[in-house]
């Protein structure tokens, strides 16, 4: 599999846990860095794009579908 797919699904498992599941932010966070490891892994040369395009991402889905306020409490990421 081509880097760019194995981040996408990895991108497309961690909306689907903050879409579907009742996973805590905390739990999504350490997803999230887990997929931001396996990309300095495969390819290093695109963290700034996995950090604009993805936790962006992320975060958006979590203030629309989720409490604000947890991500608040967790913004590290």
């Amino acid at each position: 599999m081509e880097p760019a797919e194995e981040l996408k699904r990895g991108a497309d498992r961690i909306a689907s846990l903050i879409l579907y599941s009742d996973l805590p932010w905390v739990d999504i966070a350490i997803e999230i860095e887990k997929l931001r490891e396996r990309c300095m892994e495969i390819d290093p040369e695109h963290l700034d794009l996995f950090e604009n395009l993805y936790e962006s991402r992320f975060h958006r889905l979590w203030e629309q579908w989720r409490e604000e306020g947890q991500l608040r409490r967790y913004r590290r990421i």
